[in-house]
């Protein structure tokens, strides 16, 4: 079944949790199933989801463009060339033109006219980028991991959300890690307790993530029996409205 017009917002304390990548493998996983889906990177001050969705040469207009109407939403938007479906709208070069809250907003009512998903990329932290992506979706996936910086940050960032009802946000654990490597480390319980959230997906450490991102193609796409795109598949489907069992991690 296909959801049209649902915007998700991906966001994160701190830099480094892997966000952006589960974006793009997430991204990839929903556009193989049938979904029309839109990337849009909202991170005017470091953008790079085009690198991980390999599409830095294709990309030439941006987000800003479209709001300015120098160009349109389909021209701005490039569909992934070894994935139809995905497709990615890039952030401005270093910053473009100052985005203001309504303008964001109209951009995500015309992109849900045009897509089934779309996911935003947010900056790390609660700046200007985070305000802009909170307010555009409908719904937000808090990626985070599993050490004590990671879930203050994400505790910080949950006070942020409580304009959303309930069941509209979830918790993503990236990068979960067998309990003979982990020891002292909390659990996923533990994250689940701390940031108050409901759980959309457990992705293991899976070293396929790195050569994915640094071949610049979605895990789902490069490495496509590992366990992190495995993980990424299950995320999508749920976030397209299917019933998938958590994954039997550590937790």
């Amino acid at each position: 079944m296909s959801y049209r017009g649902i915007c998700i917002g991906f966001v994160s304390g701190k830099g480094g949790t892997g966000k952006t990548c589960l974006l793009s493998g997430i991204g990839a996983a929903l556009a193989g199933a049938g979904h029309k889906t839109l990337c849009v990177d909202c991170d005017t001050a470091f953008r790079n989801l085009d690198l991980a969705l390999g599409l830095s040469e294709l990309a030439l207009m941006d987000f800003s463009d479209v709001i300015s109407g120098r160009c349109t939403l389909e021209d701005a938007a490039i569909e992934h060339p070894a994935r139809p479906g995905l497709f990615l709208l890039n952030a401005p070069v270093g910053g473009g033109d100052t985005v203001a809250p309504a303008e964001m907003n109209a951009l995500a009512a015309r992109i849900r006219q045009n897509f089934d998903f779309c996911l935003m990329d947010a900056p790390s932290g609660m700046g200007e980028g985070f305000s802009l992506v909170t307010g555009a979706a409908e719904r937000i996936l808090l990626v985070a991991e599993m050490n004590p910086l990671s879930v203050r940050d994400a505790q910080r960032v949950v006070t942020e959300l409580d304009a959303f009802p309930p069941g509209d946000v979830h918790l993503i654990v990236n990068r979960v890690r067998p309990s003979p490597f982990r020891r002292a480390e909390i659990t996923v319980d533990d994250l689940m307790d701390a940031v108050g959230l409901p759980l959309a997906g457990l992705v293991p450490e899976d070293g396929t993530v790195s050569v994915a991102l640094r071949r610049g193609v979605p895990v789902t796409l490069s490495k496509p029996d590992s366990a992190a795109a495995r993980a990424c598949r299950n995320i999508a489907r749920r976030v397209a409205g299917e019933a998938v069992p958590l994954p039997r991690l550590y937790r």
